[in-house]
C-alpha cells in the first residue's frame, strides 16, 4: 500500500505542477494578446499617418508646381497644361 500511496502523492504533485505551469502560460498569452492588440493599433494609426503625410506631399508638390520656380518650371507648364485640357473637356461636355 505505501507504494500505491507514494503514486498518488506523485501524481498530486506533478497535477500542481502543471496547472501551475498552465496558469502562468494563460498569463503570458493573456499578455501576449494585448501586445498584439496595441501593436495592431500602433501599425493602424502609422499607416494612417503615412496617407495622410503622402496626401499633403503630394499637395505641396502640386502647390510648389503651380508657384512657378525656377526649379519646377517644366512642370508648372505641364500641369497648367493639363488644367486647361480638364476644364476644356469639362466645358465641351456642358455645351452638349
Amino acid at each position: 500500500m505505501s507504494g500505491l500511496s507514494e503514486i498518488v502523492d506523485s501524481l498530486e504533485s506533478k497535477l500542481d505542477m502543471l496547472a501551475r505551469r498552465l496558469e502562468h502560460a494563460d498569463k503570458a498569452k493573456k499578455g501576449l494578446e494585448s501586445e498584439i492588440s496595441h501593436s495592431a493599433a500602433l501599425i493602424n494609426r502609422q499607416a494612417e499617418e503615412i496617407a495622410a503625410l503622402k496626401q499633403q506631399n503630394e499637395s505641396l508638390k502640386m502647390a510648389n508646381s503651380l508657384l512657378g520656380s525656377d526649379e519646377n518650371k517644366r512642370d508648372t507648364k505641364l500641369r497648367i497644361n493639363s488644367l486647361i485640357r480638364e476644364i476644356d473637356y469639362c466645358i465641351a461636355q456642358l455645351s452638349d
